[in-house]
């Protein structure tokens, strides 16, 4: 089982639209960062992937990705889900819609957002079947488990997924650790974790959050994502202990 970090900066990316690289040295590849997204792959071929971001098109050309098995949203945020249209090409070919799962909440504003998506329009086909997580615990020769999280006054749910005894997590846009995470996340091989900064923030995790995250769930590896344009990929890698690494764009990792 591997994990592909399609995407690995905030909702703005880096450098931001006006060029600001912030504190990022621009001559480091890795330092230039679209907005996050992971899939998820086991042996067999079977890839999931998470999140749909506006940078999906170009994410999927550079990491070679044609297929995928289905999908899960985190959350209903722009960054998260406003790059859902370039789902269309991954329908070509198939006998049915892409599954797509989602906590209630989400799937909600989903399908109200993006109708066409997930009840065809105009003789076009439906792109994605989606669905409420609920009782969902296999997919795709994946075990699958979530749990909802803080994020400020919203939500956003994480992602365990487990294949060959090794667990790859998924915990992005949250601003507090709550006991479910630390159950759900209890001695996972690999988690993907939010890290939007230094500095505390009210609807992220910064560096302390996840180093915290990390130590009080036993994990073996963790890579941190969702990255500003204050965290130098360089300068980041010093300050953060073995076990963690500095995600960056295209980045893929085995537990």
């Amino acid at each position: 089982m591997k994990v592909t970090l399609l995407g690995t900066g905030t909702s703005t990316g880096v450098p931001r639209i006006n060029g600001d690289w912030g504190t990022c040295d621009p001559s480091e590849p890795r330092n230039r960062r679209s907005r996050v997204a992971i899939v998820v792959e086991n042996d067999a071929g079977s890839r999931v992937l998470v999140d749909t971001p506006p940078d999906l098109r170009d994410q999927f050309l550079r990491c070679g990705i044609d297929n995928i098995d289905g999908v899960f949203w985190t959350h209903d945020h722009a960054d998260h889900c406003h790059g859902i249209d370039d789902l269309r090409s991954l329908r070509y070919g198939r006998s049915g819609p892409l599954p797509g799962y989602g906590v209630e909440e989400t799937v909600r504003r989903l399908r109200a957002r993006f109708s066409y998506v997930f009840a065809g329009e105009h003789g076009y086909p439906t792109i994605v079947n989606l669905e409420v997580l609920d009782r969902l615990r296999l997919f795709a020769g994946f075990t699958v488990d979530w749990t909802v999280m803080p994020h400020g006054p919203a939500k956003s749910t994480g992602f365990r997924f487990g294949c060959d005894g090794k667990s790859i997590g998924y915990a992005t846009d949250f601003s507090e650790i709550t006991s479910e995470m630390v159950a759900l996340f209890k001695g996972t091989d690999l988690l993907v974790c939010d890290c939007l900064r230094r500095e505390e923030h009210p609807t992220h995790a910064n560096l302390a959050m996840a180093l915290d995250l990390a130590k009080r769930c036993g994990v073996g590896r963790m890579v941190l994502t969702h990255l500003d344009k204050s965290m130098d990929y360089r300068t980041l890698c010093g300050e953060v202990p073995k076990n963690v690494i500095v995600g960056y764009d295209g980045l893929t990792v085995s537990p």
